[in-house]
């Protein structure tokens, strides 16, 4: 085997010119100096000249600039084709061209947010939810833009890294949990005219159990979830701006959240979707000029395929779409657990989801909506960052990546590949997914304060402008709590996955309180309970062992069982727990007044067992298409997961598996559209 000879460092290189600097060898320094800046880390560069002066140790720059290939490495890119030289150089400093976008975008976020002061200030009504005037289009495009984070293109990379493409079905799973929402609660939502999700708690509940669950979950969801989320948003940026940037994660969080919460705090929800629209423009076209360029300079998709499939140490299954012929037992029992259950805790929506749906003109718009955020969040948007995570395989080496963090796999492939300019409008596009997140989670947590604590509980007959200023005090709140959690996190892809056991529990519930008479606001509190008792395992597990109530085996099984692999099985056994411990509280439990239901089935209209209530309405026509929806969501699932795969073949170069499941998609789609116009037809024009 072949192995290449040392090579000396380009910090070794830079040393010996600086050592050897006269006014006749200047020049040939001053080359060799640029051909080393080439390649080490602008913030290497400046830690390597102090440690000249004295400040610093040389070992440690030449401990984390590129070093000789090992004969591991050299062996995996024997078979490879190398990545082309002339590419711009690693990490190199944004250029007055790359500030300019920069400072282009947030100037104009600021005009937005200032533009929609006015209007905002109104009323609750324009703040939360925008005087419930949005089209589909607007509506659903600010849905997509919200889910677009900074973190969901480093997540995605990193996955893609560790497990591969199959990875993404974390996220993939909830396109069924999408089209049930669209097809099922969608309209609901819309009916129901409220401010926020939580709202409904007392719309379909009654008594104190209803209003001490509504406060709860105002607390629980508006600040200790919707902040956990936003730090975890927050720490993408930090890894970003410490890649591309070099600034210290307290410089980030105070530029970045002073930012967004400046255009949010004046504009409210306008402003919050009107700059949604701009964030998702521009966060499509940073990733897809990205993935072009990255592409381009690996040899294209067939060469990047080959590469991957010929380097050694590479996983075999990592260009696969499903783990079903990996032979892992975990990773197969993980795909089925997230097909078959966990998904359903977003399948009626809720959070800032349900507050575009309240915000739409009518229920028609609001199905519309949904059924555009669902083509454009899992047919469009994954494929660039999924490129861009296969071609930094063949580009890095885990040792190569900082503190060998594959999640900032993606802003390292943003330093080493895009020129001068396009670097500025990806840094813009990364920015402006961040914002987009950050503007909904503080607009729709202030919402919940507000709404459903402050005007509910202490002040319920205060001016509308009274309440907009709370809202604007919130949003401050809220921030620096998500700023200091940020600081605290450490992984992305962990705080995904807690967020989805955790909502497991009362995934079930959340469901059928739409669709059945007999769910009361304790079945929601025991499944809450159940499930933060039952996600918190580990810490249970090691307060067992330290009191004596279990041995090391016992202990050791037990945290296997909470380890991260293991997530999706927890999930389910979470669900399978909740959903007993709910059923049995169910009918040990008065029932909701007859009289109470009465008045949230006039309302929202559902289907489903409301036996007893809807003999109480004659003169409602209980609905009778639930079998054509049923259909048009199966025929929309498999147009969507189609049309995912179409894409994904043609851009691994797959022609023709590609193109037959774009015909597989497009077929599905058309007989759900067909289907969706019959059941919208007779919306009313406005509600």
């Amino acid at each position: 085997m072949h192995v290449r000879p040392h090579r000396q460092t380009p910090a070794d290189a830079l040393a010996r010119t600086t050592d050897r600097i006269t006014p006749d060898r200047h020049r040939a320094a001053n080359c060799a100096k640029r051909r080393a800046d080439a390649v080490i880390p602008c913030h290497l560069r400046r830690r390597f000249r102090r440690s000249r002066r004295g400040g610093g140790d040389p070992a440690r720059l030449s401990a984390k600039a590129p070093g000789p290939l090992s004969a591991g490495d050299a062996d995996n890119t024997r078979h490879t084709q190398p990545v082309p030289a002339i590419v711009p150089p690693m990490d190199a400093p944004l250029v007055a061209i790359d500030w300019m976008f920069i400072i282009g975008y947030c100037v104009l976020a600021l005009l937005i947010g200032v533009w929609f002061s006015r209007r905002a200030g109104k009323s609750m009504q324009e703040y939360f939810v925008a005087g419930r005037t949005l089209p589909w289009w607007l509506a659903g495009t600010s849905i997509v833009a919200t889910s677009f984070a900074s973190d969901t293109p480093l997540f995605v990379s990193g996955v893609v890294r560790t497990q591969g493409i199959w990875g993404n079905w974390l996220w993939w799973a909830y396109a069924m949990g999408g089209m049930l929402c669209a097809l099922f609660f969608a309209r609901l939502w819309r009916r129901a005219r409220i401010i926020t999700d939580v709202e409904l708690i007392e719309l379909r509940y009654h008594g104190r159990p209803a209003s001490a669950l509504r406060a709860f979950l105002a607390v629980y969801s508006g600040v200790i979830i919707n902040c956990y989320v936003m730090g975890w948003v927050m720490l993408a940026m930090v890894k970003v701006a410490d890649v591309l940037l070099d600034w210290h994660p307290v410089t980030t969080l105070a530029v970045l959240t002073a930012l967004a919460l400046t255009y949010t705090v004046l504009s409210g929800f306008w402003g919050v979707v009107a700059t949604d629209l701009l964030q998702f423009i521009i966060a499509m076209v940073g990733s897809i000029t990205l993935a072009v360029i990255v592409v381009r300079h690996v040899g294209g998709p067939a060469s990047l395929v080959d590469q991957i499939s010929s380097r050694r140490g590479t996983d075999a299954g990592v260009l696969d779409m499903t783990p079903l012929g990996g032979g892992d037992p975990i990773a197969l029992t993980t795909f089925i657990v997230l097909l078959a259950a966990l998904w359903w805790g977003n399948g009626q929506g809720g959070g800032y989801l349900a507050q575009r749906l309240f915000s739409t003109k009518n229920e028609k718009h609001a199905v519309l909506a949904m059924l555009w955020f669902c083509v454009a969040h899992y047919v469009l948007r994954p494929w660039p960052w999924i490129m861009v995570g296969l071609a930094s395989i063949v580009v890095f080496s885990n040792t190569q990546l900082p503190d060998g963090d594959p999640e900032k796999a993606y802003p390292m492939m943003i330093a080493r590949f895009l020129p001068d300019g396009v670097r500025g409008l990806m840094v813009a596009s990364v920015l402006a997914a961040f914002m987009s997140t950050i503007d909904t989670h503080l607009n729709w947590g202030s919402s919940y304060l507000v709404n459903d604590l402050y005007k509910r509980f202490i002040r319920p007959d205060a001016e509308a402008k009274h309440y907009v200023l709370v809202a604007r005090i919130a949003c401050v709140i809220l921030i620096v709590l998500a700023a200091c959690i940020a600081w605290q996190m450490e992984s992305i892809k962990g705080a995904w996955q807690f967020i989805m056991v955790l909502g497991a529990g009362s995934a079930l519930v959340g469901l059928l309180r739409w669709y059945w008479w007999r769910i009361n606001p304790w079945c929601e509190i025991s499944a809450m309970i159940g499930a933060l008792v039952l996600v918190n395992g580990t810490w249970w597990t090691r307060l067992s062992r330290w009191v004596g109530l279990i041995g090391d085996v016992t202990r050791d099984d037990l945290l296997w069982f909470y380890g991260g692999d293991m997530f999706a099985v927890r999930g389910l056994f979470i669900i399978i727990v909740c959903t007993a411990l709910w059923l049995y509280v169910a009918y040990r439990t008065k029932p909701v007044p007859a009289d109470h239901l009465e008045a949230f089935y006039r309302r929202v209209r559902p289907a489903g067992w409301w036996g007893p209530i809807a003999t109480r309405c004659p003169d409602l026509q209980p609905p009778r298409d639930t079998a054509k929806r049923w259909l048009a969501w199966v025929s929309g699932v498999v147009s969507i997961y189609a049309l995912l795969f179409g894409v994904g073949y043609l851009c691994l170069a797959r022609t023709t598996a590609g193109l037959a499941a774009l015909a597989i998609g497009t077929t599905a789609a058309a007989v759900c559209w067909t289907g969706i116009k019959r059941l919208t037809n007779d919306a009313p024009a406005n509600e």
